[in-house]
């Protein structure tokens, strides 16, 4: 039976040139409503992934159902409601915004002028809507490729890194585009990247891969509450905190002293044993602070991959 709330699924999805496989069995389920992060470092087999999710390219082995639809069988249903960015949008450089997506609204027999302004006053283009596009900045370029695949009003909009190769003020423009076009305009977005701390600022869900195979998907809240943490303690007399903090070895992994802080590597379930060790030893605790990043549970669930496939 069809789930209406999972709107991108695959299964057993896996492409193979030649003898090497670039995606393997691969397993997605993506929300109505999540803006869902498909993360992995380069070369990983992201784009890949998202040329099947396409139809750009044609899966080894495996299926794609988008909206419910097989996309392979039923190809124009399931991409009706789709728009999306493959790596660098191209553009006529040497014609205007304005039409780039018209010719580009074409395909879909013709959009109206009001829905191109539309687009463009929501990616911040309206101002410069009838300037050629080689005059435009890359993060410039990399808006107009949003506003061309949001063109046709898609429910689901997939970003192939939309913030590569920008300054950190375009990677903050893309990131609000990102939640605007989620939060007020109900878009599900399916946003591939290798920026870590991207992800971790914009998603509700996520999918790792690496070396073309899934290493963990959830909820990004959910995944980034298990195991260890860093522990950010403010604690005084910072020598005798140090003094437990040695003496805890085993339950403390490790800790180094930054500044003022402390930063203490320990498992979840050891927390309130260090908080009662330091304050049983006359320590006066003004802040103990578990900190997980993405970037931590990344690194450790792919050295763990890596161990396991050597």
């Amino acid at each position: 039976m069809v789930n209406p709330d999972v709107i991108v699924e695959t299964f057993a999805l896996g492409k193979r040139y030649g003898t090497r496989w670039a995606v393997r069995d691969l397993q997605l389920r993506v929300h109505r409503g999540d803006v869902f992060g498909f993360l992995g470092p380069n070369g990983a087999g992201k784009s890949t992934t998202i040329r099947m999710l396409l139809s750009l390219i044609r899966p080894t082995t495996g299926e794609v159902r988008l909206f419910g639809h097989p996309l392979r069988g039923d190809r124009r249903r399931a991409l009706a409601s789709v728009g999306g960015i493959v790596e660098k949008p191209d553009f006529y450089a040497y014609l205007s915004a304005v039409r780039n997506l018209e010719i580009v609204g074409a395909l879909y027999g013709g959009v109206k002028r009001s829905r191109i302004t539309e687009v463009l006053e929501l990616v911040g283009l309206e101002d410069r809507a009838s300037d050629p596009v080689k005059a435009y900045s890359h993060g410039m370029k990399q808006r107009l490729g949003i506003a061309q695949a949001l063109l046709a009003d898609p429910q689901l909009v997939i970003l192939d890194e939309p913030t590569g190769g920008l300054d950190p003020q375009g990677m903050k423009e893309i990131r609000e585009l990102i939640i605007h076009l989620s939060r007020d305009r109900g878009k599900t977005i399916f946003l591939s990247s290798h920026l870590l701390y991207e992800i971790e600022q914009v998603a509700t869900r996520m999918a790792i891969i690496n070396q073309g195979t899934m290493i963990a998907q959830g909820r990004v809240d959910e995944m980034l509450s298990q195991g260890q943490y860093s522990v950010h303690l403010q604690a005084e007399p910072r020598e005798k905190a140090e003094s437990v903090l040695r003496r805890l070895r085993g339950t403390v992994k490790s800790f180094e002293r930054v500044n003022d802080e402390f930063r203490v590597s320990i498992d979840r379930t050891e927390i309130p044993r260090l908080q009662t060790a330091l304050v049983g030893a006359g320590v006066r605790v003004y802040a103990i602070v578990p900190h997980r990043s993405l970037e931590d549970y990344f690194l450790s669930i792919t050295e763990h991959a890596g161990k396991g496939t050597s």
